[in-house]
């Protein structure tokens, strides 16, 4: 295909292939390479898909792809690698991916071939993934770079290196070598920080999906029931919705795990009076929902635990309040913690003054993590927090990254006093008590969109949806 046509519109498809994306997917999947090799002139980029990995025996574990694979081609298998180029115009878009092989697919299901690889995602040309070895080195021929995620797969990395050196060998008949080895994220994850209209879209899907999961959550969460019934429920839900995965393994924390920032075990009996903290999140078409709800298993907050989870809310809602384009996540940050610090002086669980307290950091006693992360195709997604003047990577030309219309970040303050948690006898009534509330929040052009807004977090709207549950039998 020349690269005049490989510039045009998407060819009707009558494709019955079940891996083919939608036209729109493919429309964009096309704007998304087009916009990367408008960057990288001169240059080619080899990447990647995820490889399969064994959980044990001959058992592996689910697969999913490489989300900088997946952005830049939609194609969803395991051993195919892509080069993009704007060296060789009849073929700036490559795909070497596995054979067809009808007894394979009795087994593990459909794949694409490389017939699929071109009528059904666009690329000008495809091979088997057994000729990269051959074929590689001349799509690498008279790039100035080379761009490439290296010591993701030492496997991958050998070969594409071995590439590299078999055309800087060809020097002396006047090729051209890619001498420099430019890092991949160096070019894609700037893309994938600021989302797209159709990105957005997923990310609601995933929103929806991540609130149907909470909301089902709350629905079955009561005293004696067990952590790993009410994640049952959440990826239920999930799975009714359309998600084929979560985006990570959900924290189901009651009573003293609430207070445990990654725990995933799951499995303690819930008891009265104790509040239920739960981190999980969706996937929807490669995007990630991440919510946190802390709620009463009994459905009333003590007075203890109001106070906590109020003092949560209000940092919450300020810190949301300040996103807006031009602003910064550690802004948000510092916003976050004067607010958590202020209560967490009022509750008795720090020392004042306010001013002192923040300069000692005082704070990180029940409140240790950042308030803000990306969101995207991962749950932590890539994008720097910071940015380096060009010619001085330092500590000293580094300033916090602006947020733009189109980023999504997460905006999730916690409070945690642990059994390790040093106390006051009077702040003692707060021990075990674990709150962290978390929403996905979309910069806009005018200030912020809460995705996850319809779960709700109130602590009055809480317990009157919690005393609406229906008994169990």
């Amino acid at each position: 295909m020349t690269a005049d046509a490989s510039s045009g519109p998407v060819p009707p498809t009558s494709s019955t292939n079940p891996l083919a994306p939608s036209r729109a997917l493919r429309d964009e999947l096309r704007a998304r390479r087009e916009a990367f090799l408008a960057k990288i002139e001169g240059d080619v980029a080899v990447i990647t898909a995820a490889p399969v990995h064994i959980r044990n025996n001959d058992v592996e574990h689910h697969f999913r792809q490489d989300s900088d694979f997946f952005y830049l081609t939609g194609y969803d298998e395991p051993d195919a690698v892509a080069v993009l180029s704007r060296v060789h115009d009849e073929h700036r878009y490559v795909l070497f991916v596995r054979t067809r092989d009808p007894e394979r697919e009795t087994w593990d299901g459909p794949r694409s071939g490389a017939d699929g690889a071109k009528a059904d995602f666009d690329a000008d040309a495809a091979f088997p993934i057994g000729e990269l070895g051959e074929k590689l080195p001349g799509y690498l021929e008279n790039a100035r770079r080379l761009h490439y995620a290296l010591g993701r797969d030492p496997k991958m990395d050998a070969r594409v290196l071995a590439a590299r050196d078999f055309v800087r060998r060809r020097q002396r008949f006047g090729v051209m070598w890619p001498s420099t080895l430019v890092d991949l994220a160096e070019t894609v994850h700037p893309m994938r920080l600021t989302k797209s209209a159709y990105e957005v879209e997923d990310m609601r899907a995933a929103a929806r999906a991540t609130t149907e999961g909470h909301l089902a959550a709350m629905e079955v969460a009561r005293p004696g029931a067990y952590e790993h019934e009410v994640e049952a429920e959440i990826l239920r839900a999930f799975r009714r919705h359309g998600s084929p995965r979560p985006a990570y393994e959900s924290i189901v924390g009651s009573g003293p795990n609430a207070t445990i920032l990654h725990y995933r075990k799951n499995d303690r009996l819930m008891q009265d009076g104790e509040l239920l903290l739960i981190d999980a999140g969706a996937e929807i078409a490669g995007y990630a929902g991440d919510v946190t709800r802390t709620f009463p298993i009994n459905g009333r907050f003590s007075a203890p635990q109001r106070r906590v989870y109020e003092a949560v809310l209000r940092a919450q809602m300020l810190a949301i309040e300040a996103v807006r384009p031009g602003t910064t996540v550690e802004a948000i940050h510092q916003i976050t913690l004067r607010a958590l610090t202020e209560s967490s002086i009022a509750l008795g669980l720090i020392e004042g003054p306010l001013e002192k307290a923040l300069e000692e950091e005082r704070y990180k006693k029940v409140y240790m993590h950042r308030t803000s992360h990306w969101l995207g195709m991962d749950v932590h997604d890539v994008g720097s927090y910071f940015v380096f003047e060009k010619d001085e990577p330092s500590a000293k030309s580094r300033s916090a990254r602006v947020l733009e219309p189109g980023m999504v970040l997460t905006i999730e303050p916690g409070l945690y006093v642990g059994a390790r948690t040093e106390l006051t006898a009077e702040a003692e009534i707060y021990r075990g008590i674990g709150v962290r509330i978390e929403d996905d929040v979309l910069v806009t052009a005018s200030g912020f969109e809460v995705l996850t807004s319809s779960i709700p977090k109130d602590p009055d709207e809480v317990e009157a949806i919690l005393a609406r549950r229906m008994p169990r039998a």
